[in-house]
């Protein structure tokens, strides 16, 4: 008698191990909100999914492409309805051309600095070969996809110091009572006139420019006050010490981008992350 009992404990262990495995797996699959972070080294490429709506933030490197698409083909993505690029750095735009002579692209919204390379020009003839007339964003553009809420903020002026990484859109994600903010490489001074008009609270923040520390990061962590944060980075130098200290100072849970892909639910009240 005393074996089929250690027996029958035995089963139900394994189906309740069972059972958190396959709960686990099926996160995914719970959730009609959901934010992938490429892998893309010091790179952005960031998918937002809401049901079978997408918006892309950015596409890494030209040397990310394959991944992109290979992404986009075992989760049977066939259209995006917004690209959004933030700006025209090649680990910003590099994969742009692919995406866009691959993938069925509805909308694309751009900076307001062209940055002329060979990146830059590759996806400026994808989108005329696809015929795509992008929309360049210099103040709030604004959208609502599924139940999703978006302000893309462009900036109303070209900067007379890191001209590139200060055109950076910043981008705001509402999904129900939750809140997502993507600042791109924005550097002090686009951090300080973006603050000088906005002072809204977030739950997620994408750090700025891959974690180097900003002297203007105090001021927007504080000002954002989020919970979680994610470093597009490749190298613990590229997220500095001073970075992560304000990080842990202000109780924000970090992930690193450099330590795997990256993937946040949330059913609009609770947000998960798995990497």
């Amino acid at each position: 008698m005393k074996k089929w009992v250690i027996i029958i404990i035995a089963i139900i262990i394994v189906i309740s191990i069972l059972f958190m495995i396959g709960k686990t797996n099926n996160t995914s699959n719970e959730y009609n909100f959901k934010i992938y972070f490429f892998n893309a080294g010091k790179a952005d490429a960031i998918l937002i999914s809401n049901n079978d709506k997408y918006i892309m933030i950015d596409t890494g490197e030209e040397s990310l492409s394959s991944e992109i698409l290979s992404y986009f083909k075992n989760n049977n993505i066939t259209t995006l309805d917004y690209l959004i690029i933030t700006h025209f750095d090649k680990d910003h735009v590099g994969s742009a051309s692919s995406v866009i002579d691959n993938i069925n692209v509805l909308n694309v919204l751009q900076s307001n600095y062209p940055k002329e390379s060979e990146y830059y020009n590759n996806y400026i003839n994808s989108l005329n070969n696809k015929e795509i007339s992008p929309i360049t964003v210099s103040d709030n553009y604004e959208l609502s996809l599924g139940d999703l809420n978006v302000i893309v903020n462009g900036p109303n002026k070209i900067y007379d110091k890191n001209e590139s990484n200060n055109s950076s859109l910043i981008v705001s994600v509402y999904y129900q009572n939750t809140s997502y903010l993507f600042m791109g490489d924005a550097e002090n001074a686009r951090i300080k006139d973006y603050l000088s008009t906005h002072a809204d609270s977030y739950d997620f923040i994408k750090i700025p420019y891959h974690g180097n520390y900003q002297k203007r990061l105090d001021e927007l962590l504080e000002t954002v006050n989020p919970k979680i944060a994610v470093i597009t980075s490749s190298n613990k130098e590229m997220e500095s010490s001073e970075t992560i200290s304000l990080l842990n100072n202000n109780n924000v849970k970090y992930y690193l981008t450099r330590n795997g892909s990256i993937n946040i639910y949330s059913d609009g009240n609770e947000i998960i992350v798995k990497q």
